[in-house]
């Protein structure tokens, strides 16, 4: 495992990873669940989606093809096809390169990664629970498309997990928008140092720091204000549109007893 991203070739895929692949210059990346028999289930904005409302949106076209890109004669995917879509793994790719999103990786690690959306301290599920709720949401929808609470990374962490953040005025589980909003968001809160100091080696220090503390509280293995949810109830939900309405508090983890 890299520490900027994990490439891995397509011999070594299996039903139930969660893969993805750079965009838009390594800005942001395609998230997706590849299933098997060369097939990824994956959730597209393809500009239908409510986005950021923003410059952002015709940047950000996480699920749009790599330049050159000539998709396949088996998928039937248009420019206007939007929400959970499923395609061979070429079109998903569309040009760029295979990666895989880790689970369950040390802290350490996790910090050393820079680049969020590459892994995260969350433990996957199996992978047969993994491709049913991959499976069940291609067959009767997702959230609504936001590039900061609800995109493709979001819809792939939920079908490995099962954990999902309900209040929809937070942050998603998506740690490439972390990455996105946490950079600048760390220059800006260590912009006061200068009125006490004019170190910028110690600014730099604190604004890294910020970033790191950002990423670290905000991942999905980390954060309170999740639930697990069953896929079959995340989908009555979004029918009778009481998604949002009550959050259910996450039992608590047993302590481990101090030796």
């Amino acid at each position: 495992m890299g520490l900027l991203s994990n490439r891995i070739d397509r011999g070594s895929l299996k039903p139930g990873d969660h893969i993805y692949s750079w965009r838009t210059a390594y800005i942001y990346a395609h998230h997706g669940i590849y299933v098997g028999d060369d097939k990824v289930i994956h959730f597209t904005r393809r500009g239908q989606e409510v986005g950021t409302g923003t410059i952002l949106d015709f940047v950000l076209v996480s699920s749009g093809p790599s330049r050159g890109h000539v998709p396949c004669t088996t998928c039937t995917l248009t420019e206007e096809s939007h929400g959970v879509v499923s395609t061979c793994l070429k079109c998903f790719l569309a040009g760029g390169v295979l990666y895989r999103f880790e689970y369950a990786v040390n802290p350490a690690l996790f910090l050393a990664k820079a680049r969020g959306g590459t892994c995260t301290l969350a433990v996957s599920d199996p992978d047969d629970i993994v491709v049913h709720r991959a499976n069940y949401l291609l067959n009767n929808g997702f959230r609504c498309y936001n590039v900061f609470k609800s995109n493709c990374e979001d819809f792939a962490i939920y079908c490995k997990t099962g954990l999902l953040v309900l209040d929809h005025s937070t942050m998603g589980q998506s740690g490439q928008a972390v990455s996105i909003i946490g950079g600048p968001l760390a220059a800006v809160l260590s912009t006061p140092l200068r009125l006490v100091t004019t170190n910028v080696y110690g600014m730099a220090a604190t604004a890294v720091g910020v970033y790191c503390a950002s990423r670290y509280a905000t991942d999905i293995g980390m954060r309170s204000d999740v639930v697990m949810m069953p896929v079959e109830d995340l989908t009555q939900r979004l029918e009778t549109g009481s998604l949002g309405v009550a959050i259910p508090s996450l039992p608590a983890l047993p302590s481990t007893p101090v030796s």
